[in-house]
């Protein structure tokens, strides 16, 4: 098969949502449809099945929330999807922000009793930054909802996001039947006792086909006529343009939790979901199908495996067709790496990439000298951009409660600020590491990890510091700088000068004694 045709195969998105909305569960029943799993492993299952097939992390089986971003591979419909399953919780958004970066678009899930909550929000703003399509999902339609114009309004006024639906419920909660897809006319049957099996679809000549008057009682299919006239007068139909520019999303309704609307979904996304970008360099644009490899790394993740102490960098392929041995010039540091031993993703389950291709998300076993944000090209020196970092908006100092483990410690912070799981800062002064997170919740995954993965149990305590700003401009100054206010001084993981700021007051006072220099709270990683 040609590159050309590689690239038209491949549909790489997220699944974004406020937690709770069933994301998890959505992404269990992809992979299912996909053929990628068995059977589905539901988060709030008992013993075994419990391991929900994204959240392989202990943590995340322990509380059932996604706390780490995973990616999965599958074939379906003659399409090869590269999924990324995003963490819900609010605390969590900077790995997510990190994942959008490396996806070309996203499945909003909403939960059809809610509607748009805060997470979904902020999470779609993000989209929006990067004009990204967005497909809706709206899950839980088997139990009480609001009313589905209601949804849709909520959608198109809080989003500024035109709608248009794919599907329409027909009844809710109890009453739920199904769904009749607009696009291809034909009617899906709910059937609350088929556990794991499909919905069969039932192909009828529009909405007066004597099909649905013998398949559904009388009051239902009179206000699916009802209401899909209405839908009909006041959205737009779907148009591909429109939704691939990121200003209309087709909105498909189901429940995941009993694999309905799921297959609607995925054989959408295999019809309009868009084939890879071009990848954003400094120096220029990267057309997929160039001949030459380039790809970036967007996340790194330690000991996905529990066994081995092993870090595996997450990379995207942008451009050209990646083979096992290929030699790819790091940019960052210049050197030349030749790669055997690629990885292709099922959550933790992997396989030997012999292959990839533009869209492909690839892990490359990491021993410190990848970074979040590097480029990796077949030569051609160009760094991609949009791997963002954000300044911590709580910031403590950790401590091993044994002081003999304070160097196996700082390895372990250092092995987490790279993956980008919080900042981590050593102060000019002091031997204490201070740890910046944007969430609470951050503070006692971190600490369980450093315990279970690094066997260093810490604790985190309080500290006077409102934020943490990288310092940027010229050497001298920066130099100058620090040597006025080494207390406040610190150094990233990465080496890069940090700003630790007590108030406002004093933030406002080093940025008006120091004009020439730049106080950052968001920092692309570009190597």
């Amino acid at each position: 098969m040609s590159l050309a045709q590689q690239i038209e195969r491949r549909r790489t998105f997220a699944i974004i949502s406020h937690p709770d909305a069933g994301k998890t569960t959505l992404t269990e029943k992809l992979l299912l449809f996909g053929g990628a799993i068995q059977a589905a492993g539901e988060v709030k299952a008992r013993g075994e099945r419990r391991r929900a097939r994204s959240d392989w992390m202990k943590v995340e089986q322990e509380r059932g929330i996604s706390v780490a971003s995973s990616v999965m591979t599958f074939d379906y419909l003659e399409r090869t999807f590269n999924l990324l399953d995003t963490p819900g919780h609010e605390d969590f958004s900077e790995d997510t922000y990190r994942t959008l970066s490396a996806v070309d678009s996203a499945v909003m899930v909403l939960d059809a009793a809610k509607g748009i909550e805060t997470q979904t929000r902020k999470l779609f703003e993000v989209c929006r930054l990067r004009d990204m399509p967005i497909a809706t999902f709206i899950n839980k339609m088997d139990r009480e909802t609001k009313d589905p114009f209601e949804l849709l309004d909520e959608v198109e006024q809080t989003l500024a996001l035109d709608v248009a639906p794919a599907s329409w419920p027909i009844g809710m909660g109890r009453d739920f039947k199904g769904c009749y897809d607009l696009i291809h006319d034909q009617l899906i049957l709910f059937d609350r006792g088929k556990g794991d099996s499909i919905s069969e679809s039932i192909k009828c000549q529009g909405l007066d086909d004597p099909k649905l008057d013998e398949l559904l009682p009388d009051y239902a299919v009179e206000k699916l006529r009802t209401d899909v006239e209405m839908v009909r007068e006041l959205c737009p139909q779907f148009n591909l343009k429109d939704y691939l520019e990121g200003t209309l999303t087709p909105v498909f309704f189901g429940s995941a939790v009993n694999n309905f609307g799921v297959q609607e979904l995925l054989a959408g996304l295999a019809d309009f979901a868009p084939r890879p970008r071009a990848g954003k360099a400094l120096e220029r644009q990267v057309a997929p199908d160039e001949g030459k490899v380039t790809a970036f790394v967007f996340k790194i993740q330690a000991n996905m495996d529990p066994k081995h102490r092993d870090r595996i960098a997450f990379v995207r392929v942008v451009s050209g067709r990646f083979k096992k041995g290929i030699k790819m010039k790091h940019v960052r540091s210049g050197k030349t790496l030749a790669i055997h031993n690629a990885q292709l993703f099922l959550a933790q389950d992997r396989a030997v990439a012999e292959e990839a291709y533009p869209g492909d998300i690839i892990g490359l076993p990491n021993h410190g000298n990848l970074r979040i944000g590097d480029t990796l090209t077949e030569g051609e020196m160009i760094r991609f951009t949009g791997v963002p970092s954000f300044a911590p908006e709580i910031l403590q100092k950790v401590r091993p409660e044994d002081p003999m483990k304070a160097k196996h410690l700082g390895r372990a912070l250092e092995q987490l600020a790279e993956e980008g799981a919080a900042r981590v800062f050593k102060p000019a002064l002091g031997s204490d590491w201070v740890v910046g997170v944007v969430g609470p919740l951050q503070f006692d995954v971190l600490a369980d990890r450093i315990r279970t993965e690094y066997e260093v149990p810490c604790r985190f305590e309080a500290t006077s510091l409102m934020t943490a700003e990288w310092v940027e401009g010229d050497p001298r100054e920066i130099k100058k700088f620090s040597d006025q206010n080494r207390a406040s001084m610190a150094v990233d993981h990465a080496g890069a000068p940090v700003y630790l700021a007590r108030n406002n007051w004093h933030l406002d006072k080093a940025k008006d004694d120091f004009p020439s220099l730049k106080f950052l709270k968001t920092k692309e990683e570009v190597y």
